[in-house]
């Protein structure tokens, strides 16, 4: 489903901030990417929402090549991405209902369907009924969860979360975690970046763990 292979990635002031890289992570799987700031964590997240390309190797999703994609199949790839933030990257002038609609409308998809996914979406992470409230009005948790509920209304494949729960104490992170959970029980594979080992010592997924660009354990 994912495929790093041999994966290096160099900018011209730093050098390698990724180095030979390599794993695979299947349909429906779950896991971990940590290491310390500066890893290159951000970096191998970018190369997958094809915000980066790397130097060598390839990156492949669901079997594409994305080193080679053209730059206006890119909205079309990232729709079957999710991606999430820890500062969550809502627009405060709109309502949840359109910070989470806003992929749909991208898209093209017509008004009965945007209402009915975001309601679906909203519902699933338990914030139907203040799809009218803007994000400024809402608790950090509350906020994350309009993140995810943008992340998954277009129904994407893969889920990709840089540190989703920095900002949250632990019940709101534990909360974001069965969420995402949630997501890879019904085949959604889920790459989550975080700093929060006890987090990963209690929840038991794969961790891929990057250090100074190498990847130390996958």
């Amino acid at each position: 489903m994912l495929i790093f292979d041999k994966v290096t990635k160099n900018y011209q002031n730093t050098g390698d901030v990724l180095q030979n890289i390599s794993f695979q992570m299947l349909r429906g799987e779950m896991a971990f990417l940590t290491g310390h700031s500066g890893a290159g964590k951000s970096t191998l997240l970018k190369l997958i929402a094809i915000m980066e390309y790397c130097t060598r190797g390839q990156v492949l999703l669901n079997g594409r090549n994305l080193n080679h994609a053209k730059e206006h199949h890119i909205p079309y790839i990232r729709r079957k991405l999710g991606l999430i933030f820890q500062d969550y990257k809502l627009l405060q002038d709109r309502t949840v209902f359109d910070n989470v609609a806003l992929p749909l409308i991208i898209s093209g998809y017509g008004n009965q369907e945007v209402k009915r996914r975001v309601r679906a979406s909203l519902d699933k992470v338990g914030l139907l009924g203040k799809e009218k409230k803007y994000p400024f009005s809402l608790s950090g948790g509350e906020q994350q969860r309009v993140g995810i509920a943008r992340a998954v209304v277009n129904k994407p494949s893969l889920i990709i979360a840089d540190e989703p729960t920095g900002s949250l104490d632990p019940e709101l992170s534990s909360e974001v975690m069965h969420l995402f959970e949630q997501f890879q029980q019904v085949g959604v594979t889920v790459l989550i970046a975080t700093h929060d080992i006890n987090l990963i010592n209690r929840l038991g997924y794969r961790v891929l763990t990057l250090d100074h660009g190498q990847l130390v354990v996958s």
